[in-house]
């Protein structure tokens, strides 16, 4: 399913983001930026060692990555240019700013893409694994942030915007709503 806004395409797939094509992939990372489960541990999998180096300098330059916010490194052996890391909030109930972080992810992704004259990029579903985020309500925040930050003409460079599902639950909630 494909939508174009002001000469943006936005497109939802099923597949693994390890494999799309992209200038960035946008990586569901943890505070500390040293791998883990999920789409973290598939991609610094698939990248290589040189994704987690970078990593290691970041962190010990700013001691990790606060939740809500991105940071950028190369894609190793991926086929993609960056990785873009952004720490997804862990669902709490909705009481401890949940929503507001979620969507501070796909804009500071997007600002980090924007820096580096990115063109197409990719993003996973933030924060619905392991940090329980409800479905339905994430792809909500994606969808209208990113739909936002087009329409504000915030973004300027980025021609593609995939939001690569998984599952086939989250793929068939985005196909839905991205109409």
């Amino acid at each position: 399913m494909k939508i174009v806004i002001n000469d943006t395409e936005l497109e939802v797939i099923k597949g693994d983001i390890t494999k799309c094509t992209v200038d960035a992939i946008v990586n569901a990372a943890n505070n500390g930026l040293l791998g883990g489960g999920g789409v973290d541990g598939a991609i610094h999998r698939a990248g290589g060692p040189e994704i987690m180096e970078e990593c290691k300098k970041i962190r010990e330059r700013t001691g990790g990555c606060p939740t809500g916010e991105a940071v950028i490194t190369t894609a190793g052996n991926l086929p993609a240019k960056y990785v873009i890391h952004t720490v997804g909030p862990v669902w709490k109930g909705g009481a401890y700013q949940e929503r507001e972080l979620l969507r501070n992810c796909y804009i500071n992704s997007l600002k980090l893409a924007e820096e580096h004259f990115v063109k197409t990029i990719a993003f996973p579903n933030i924060s619905t694994g392991v940090y329980r985020f409800p479905k339905h309500e994430a792809a909500q925040i994606a969808l209208e942030t990113v739909k936002e930050c087009i329409q504000n003409q915030f973004i300027r460079s980025i021609q593609s915007i995939l939001f690569v599902c998984f599952d086939d639950e989250n793929y068939h909630i985005y196909k839905t709503m991205i109409r």
